[in-house]
């Protein structure tokens, strides 16, 4: 009995909280969808990555003068990192945190349900490409789309 009642003690908190994140999904959603609709059509970036993702444009887009410059704000541009004959890249390091997980977010969405992206991964892979060389273009890709 005590142990019951503890437990609907602990739970009601929680469904409390669950409806109020609903409540701010829905809001977020809104959000995205008056600021930015053109971004929400992409597969795979729904409310809270368009979020993300506007929040690393900030309040002055102007700053972001070109595609190359988005996506180093991302962590999505390439750096050289070659080796004796082996030409390959590393992606940047730098930039925010929450852009740089939006574009990787969005990028195993696409792997798991795009039919192109799909292709485009078992084609890299019968290529030699690594799953995460792989994941480094699709994310470069991503930051040239948004």
């Amino acid at each position: 009995m005590a142990a019951r009642l503890a437990m609907r003690t602990l739970a009601e908190p929680i469904r409390h909280l669950v409806q109020e994140l609903m409540v701010l999904g829905r809001q977020l959603d809104r959000i995205t969808q008056t600021v930015a609709p053109g971004l929400r059509v992409g597969q795979g970036i729904g409310p809270n990555n368009a979020a993300a993702l506007l929040i690393a444009a900030g309040d002055n887009p102007q700053r972001l003068r070109s595609e190359a410059v988005f996506a180093a704000l991302c962590g999505a541009s390439p750096i050289p990192a070659s080796s004796g004959t082996r030409q390959r890249h590393r992606l940047n390091r730098g930039g925010k945190g929450q852009a740089n997980c939006a574009p990787f977010r969005i990028a195993l969405d696409r792997l798991r349900w795009d039919p192109a992206t799909k292709a485009y991964s078992e084609r890299n892979t019968g290529e030699g490409k690594s799953k995460r060389e792989i994941l480094h273009c699709l994310k470069r890709f991503i930051a040239r789309e948004v």
